[in-house]
């Protein structure tokens, strides 16, 4: 038998899991930033250190989302919704799910579109002349993987159920 409440246990895992690998890329942007800057003392730098921050940032970032979902770690100004009836809230909470929903579906399709389109012309960084593509397609799965956290948001609301 199907259980919302499970399969929201399990999708919680899975994304404090991939929680892990944006605090890596934290963790690597610190290292990096940090070689570039004491370097720079002595008059050299780590060569392509930008560009890989950049990289590190959009991974730390894609794969912070789902785990920022499940947790409500979101900022969210809220002074009007609460005063309203249980079920307005329902309905705007149910609404703002779904069109998240939907919104980081596109973005997930289209990261991967776009990959796909980088992986073909043999895209490169400039400085490194490492591939884009893998890195565009890390914003794609942490967008996938931010999908079934919206889902199960939009199933506990529809139940009624007051999850913020």
């Amino acid at each position: 038998m199907f259980s919302v409440i499970r399969a929201n246990r399990y999708i919680a895992r899975a994304a404090a899991a991939v929680n892990w690998i944006a605090a890596a890329a934290i963790v690597l942007m610190m290292l990096v930033t940090t070689g570039d800057v004491v370097l720079r003392f002595f008059r050299f730098s780590i060569p392509g250190a930008y560009e890989t921050i950049g990289f590190l940032g959009a991974l730390a970032i894609s794969f912070s989302l789902p785990y920022t979902a499940a947790e409500k770690g979101h900022i969210a100004v809220d002074f009007l919704v609460p005063r309203l009836p249980r079920t307005a809230r329902i309905v705007i909470h149910s609404i703002n799910s779904l069109v998240s929903l939907a919104l980081f579906a596109i973005i997930a399709w289209q990261s991967l579109v776009y990959g796909s389109v980088l992986k073909a012309s043999n895209s490169v960084s400039a400085t490194l002349e490492m591939p884009i593509y893998p890195f565009v397609y890390g914003v794609a799965a942490g967008c996938i993987l931010l999908c079934p956290v919206l889902v199960m948001d939009l199933l506990l609301r529809l139940r009624g159920a007051e999850t913020q």
